[in-house]
């Protein structure tokens, strides 16, 4: 499992997997706490009763009792899938994105473990990363992570059904909740969770996103002169 090596100012794309192909959420329950731990674990201070304390508050209030929220890395982008998740991140502090990945999978198999009365690491192992070195790799992972991954959900064919279908496939992957897509597509207003950095200055509008996604040969994406995407992340 090859995790590259990084530094402050990277981008990276970053994804983890189920073990055994497993499922690492079951319900929408499991798939909206996903979307907090990404705001809440993406900070200096570990908190291990945030849910306690945010219970009775909105989905991203961060408790006046705690320390002031000092985040990790920057979260540019991810996705949710049914065994696996997608994020991209920019590196802010010596070791950000390594301690953000360490506390996301801990509390996930915790939690899964716990209220599924199973044992072990929900996940495949290490996570795997990719650094991203060019705006045009950053544009093209940008839509890989959010546009390619919800596509493969849409229940009307899939990828392909989507590729055939785009508008459609577009409208219907804008409302999928679990994934910033609706973020850079006008879908919804800009999330807490979010700081979309460089792929904001390249993506300035959401028609230029949607445009950019609907001449990506996604179909392709195994062949690198197409879509440049580390296979070894897919």
């Amino acid at each position: 499992m090859r995790v590259e090596s990084f530094t402050v100012d990277s981008f990276v794309h970053v994804v983890k997997r189920g073990g055994r192909g497993m499922d690492i959420t079951k319900n929408k329950s499991d798939q909206w706490r996903f979307v907090r731990l990404l705001f809440y674990m993406n900070n200096e201070f570990a908190d291990e009763n945030w849910e306690r304390r945010t219970k009775k508050q909105g989905m991203f209030s961060w408790p006046v009792d705690l320390p002031t929220r000092r985040p990790l890395v920057k979260i540019l982008a991810y996705c949710l899938m049914p065994n696996h998740f997608h994020l991209i991140l920019k590196e802010i502090k010596d070791g950000g994105v390594s301690l953000f990945m360490k506390k996301l999978g801990e509390s996930m198999t915790r939690y899964f473990n716990e209220k599924y009365q199973e044992k072990g690491s929900i996940f495949q192992g290490a996570y795997k990363s990719r650094t991203i070195d060019s705006d045009e790799y950053l544009r093209y992972v940008g839509a890989y992570v959010m546009a390619k991954n919800t596509f493969e959900l849409y229940p009307k064919g899939g990828l392909e059904g989507a590729m055939k279908n785009f508008d459609d496939a577009w409208k219907w992957a804008t409302d999928y909740p679990f994934c910033s897509l609706a973020d850079y597509s006008g879908g919804r207003e800009y999330s807490v969770i979010l700081d979309k950095d460089l792929l904001g200055e390249i993506f300035t509008s959401a028609k230029k996103f949607k445009d950019f996604c609907q001449n990506c040969k996604f179909t392709d994406v195994r062949h690198p002169s197409n879509l440049r995407i580390d296979i070894g992340l897919v």
